[in-house]
């Protein structure tokens, strides 16, 4: 490991948030392409050493994770320290992590009943953040999953999500095509 590479690897231990490639690129004080073949290498050095971390990217975003591999033996430390999920929050967290970006009133739409404090809650727990705000009358907060949510759930990207059941989808469906129809 180069001296870069430990620089970045201290730098995210120490982050309270995911750092773009263009921050890591300047707190590093190198060119991007330079800073993104380091965080490539530390990330490959991470997962093929056998180490409990993983360097994850999702879009623009790095971040220190716990590696996948440990979820089982971590979720006993990992469930003294937060609360379990009511299934209110599951079913707003699971409607957020399938449809977004998306809004309070598309998770309201899905569920069928009112979801401002389960998103809050989520919202609380880092578990879904505020990604932006939709270009429509009252401007409603766009929402999507975080890094939080990913390493929670064991999961090193959204793709590992599994697939929606045959029922699910049309649910999903018929919201969508409902919520454009109007």
């Amino acid at each position: 490991m180069n001296e870069l590479e430990a620089f970045y690897e201290a730098l995210f231990f120490i982050a309270e948030k995911p750092l773009s490639s263009a921050e890591v690129a300047e707190l590093g004080g190198v060119p991007l392409m330079q800073a993104e073949a380091a965080l490539d290498a530390l990330r490959t050095e991470l997962e093929e050493g056998g180490r409990g971390l993983r360097l994850q990217r999702n879009g623009d975003a790095w971040q220190l994770a716990t590696a996948p591999d440990l979820g089982a033996r971590l979720a006993t430390y990992a469930a003294r320290e937060e609360a379990r999920l009511t299934p209110a929050a599951l079913e707003a967290l699971a409607v957020i992590a399938y449809r977004q970006p998306c809004t309070r009133g598309d998770v309201e739409r899905v569920r069928g009943v009112d979801s401002d404090y389960v998103i809050r809650s989520l919202l609380h727990r880092r578990l879904v953040a505020e990604v932006g705000r939709r270009d429509t009358p009252g401007r409603p907060a766009i929402f999507a999953t975080t890094f939080t949510f990913l390493e929670r759930f064991g999961l090193t990207s959204l793709e590992d999500l599994p697939p929606l059941s045959s029922s699910a989808a049309a649910v999903a469906a018929r919201t969508a095509i409902e919520a454009h129809g109007r």
